[in-house]
This record gives C-alpha cells, sequence and structure tokens, in this order.
C-alpha cells in the first residue's frame, strides 16, 4: 500500500498552471485525500493557505503526516465537499481564491481490500469513502430491485448490460446474501460473456458495476451537483474553480456546469478542452490515463 510520500498526484502540472496563477491567499482542496495536490500548492505558492477537505478519515490522518512541515498554513477538516458553504462559513472565511477537487480514490483505496473498492483482491462489499456512517454496496445489491439496479447501472455507468446483470445479481442472491468484491465480479464477468482477464484495449467488464455502485453508496453525482452549484458564491472575482474526474459522467456533469454558467457570465472557462496526461506521465502514474481537467475562472458579474 502506496504511503503519503510514495503517492504521486495526477496532472501535477497542469494543476499548478491553473491553481497557482495570481498568487492565490485561500485555495479550498476539497478532496485532499493524501495531501499530493495541496503540498505542490503550498511549495509552488509561499504566501497561500489550504483548507483541506475530505470524507475519508483515514485520509485526512494521512494527509496531516505528509503536510506536517507547512504547519498552521493548512487547515483540515472531516467533511464532503458538498458541505463547502459550512465549511467556510465555520472557518470564518466568505470567498477564496481557488476551489479544488481531485475527484477520484486514491491508491491506498484502492489497494486496501477492506474497503471493497476494487475486485483485484476479495474483500467486503463496503465502498464507502466514510466507514462510519451509511449503507454499503453490500446493502445495495442485496435490497435493490432489479429494475432499480438496471437504472442505477445505467445511468450512473452507462453499462450496457444492465438488465442482464441486474438480473443475474438478483437470481444469485435468493440463494444467499452477496458479500464479496470477488464474487460481485464474477456474476458481472457471466452476465457479460466476457473473461475476467481483459483484453489490454478493454476495461475489466466489471469495472462500470462497481463505479456505479461507488456512486450510488457515496451519492457522488448528488455532491457533486452541490458543489457545482456552491462554488460561485464560494469565489473571490476572478477566483478559480479547477476539477479533475475520471469517468465520463462526472467529466460531463462538470462540462455542461461550466458552460451553463459562462452562457449567463457567471464563468469564463479557461480548457475549451479538458486536460489530459501526456504519455510520459500515464506511463509513470497509471491512475492518471482516464483523467481530466477542466478550469474555469469567476467573472465580475454579479450571481
Amino acid at each position: 500500500m502506496d504511503s503519503p510520500a510514495q503517492h504521486t498526484p495526477v496532472l501535477p502540472d497542469a494543476v499548478l498552471e491553473f491553481v497557482a496563477s495570481g498568487r492565490p491567499r485561500i485555495v479550498v482542496d476539497c478532496t485532499v485525500g493524501l495531501g499530493g495536490h495541496t503540498s505542490l500548492i503550498l511549495e509552488r505558492c509561499p504566501d497561500a493557505q489550504v483548507i483541506a477537505l475530505d470524507a475519508d478519515p483515514g485520509n485526512l490522518d494521512l494527509a496531516r503526516q505528509r503536510c506536517r512541515p507547512f504547519g498552521d498554513r493548512i487547515r483540515f477538516v472531516h467533511a464532503n465537499f458538498s458541505s463547502l458553504p459550512e465549511v467556510l462559513e465555520s472557518l470564518g472565511e466568505s470567498r477564496v481564491d481557488v476551489v479544488f477537487a481531485d475527484l477520484g480514490l486514491c491508491s491506498n483505496q484502492l489497494a486496501d481490500p477492506s474497503r471493497g473498492f476494487s475486485f483485484e483482491v476479495d474483500g467486503p462489499l463496503d465502498m464507502r469513502m466514510d466507514r462510519r456512517s451509511g449503507p454499503t454496496a453490500e446493502d445495495l445489491v442485496n435490497s435493490l430491485s432489479a429494475q432499480q439496479l438496471e437504472e442505477l447501472l445505467c445511468v450512473q455507468s452507462q453499462e450496457r448490460y444492465s438488465r442482464r446483470i441486474s438480473r443475474r445479481i438478483c437470481a444469485a442472491r435468493r440463494e444467499g446474501r452477496l458479500r464479496s468484491t470477488v464474487q460481485l465480479a464474477r456474476l458481472v464477468e457471466s452476465a457479460s460473456g466476457a473473461g475476467l482477464t481483459p483484453r489490454p484495449d478493454r476495461i475489466h467488464p466489471a469495472t462500470r458495476t462497481f463505479l456505479a455502485l461507488r456512486a450510488a453508496v457515496n451519492r457522488e453525482t448528488e455532491s457533486l451537483g452541490t458543489l457545482l452549484d456552491a462554488v460561485p458564491s464560494a469565489l473571490v472575482t476572478g477566483g478559480r474553480v479547477v476539477l479533475i474526474s475520471f469517468h465520463s459522467t462526472e467529466d460531463r456533469v462538470v462540462k455542461r456546469d461550466f458552460r451553463t454558467r459562462a452562457r449567463s457570465g457567471v464563468y469564463r472557462v479557461l480548457t475549451k478542452k479538458p486536460v489530459v496526461a501526456v504519455r510520459d506521465e500515464r506511463l509513470r502514474n497509471p491512475r492518471c490515463r482516464s483523467a481530466k481537467l477542466r478550469a474555469a475562472v469567476r467573472s465580475d458579474l454579479p450571481l
């Protein structure tokens, strides 16, 4: 499992290009994770302070270790980024210069079988960012109807075999509760007619199912929408919002939000197309292969 010091943040050059421009005073890292991006920002911007949020209390502890050299220039808050307005109010901040978020999982979350995010090693069907509350993926796959599962897979991850998979899940759970990641991955494999070892140019057959369940467990789509609605009021004039997404559903939501607010004069979009990793970075850090960065600047027009 990666330590905080070994963790490599995605698209570091692009993040610094958009975040560090204009000498920001206060930056909100909505998903501090292991502290990789925050460390880079604090190094590049010696006068900046960071408000670091994360829904995973374990990662907050690891980020504190990594960012200890920066002392009181960083304030850590255990919160989902959908609570951005409440967090800023509690800290006595009305407006900030940058709102940044990396919407992907951290490498340590994927590598820990007990978290249930990956099917490469068997583990419980958990998938909660904050394991202290809320339903697990196991709860969902064993309680949702076939129609609800089909809709979840279709909407959250555009799974083409959503009907087959949902029916196979419902049939299997009549023989016993579904509990493990590998058990679910094999059900998806059989329903989709694909092998557990995909071709190099194809994703694993269970990838979209796990993505959809993770999004549902953590209310990712709703939380992203709430964050996007809150950002304009949180930014100073000329402030920037910089978001990294890892799958098409999230990227589409961000793209539409930026374009809609640009048409109304709230934003000026800085990225006509999403910034993606160059070949050398993809080779060094495979996690960045699907990363897409979009950025916008808050205009001087009223909301």
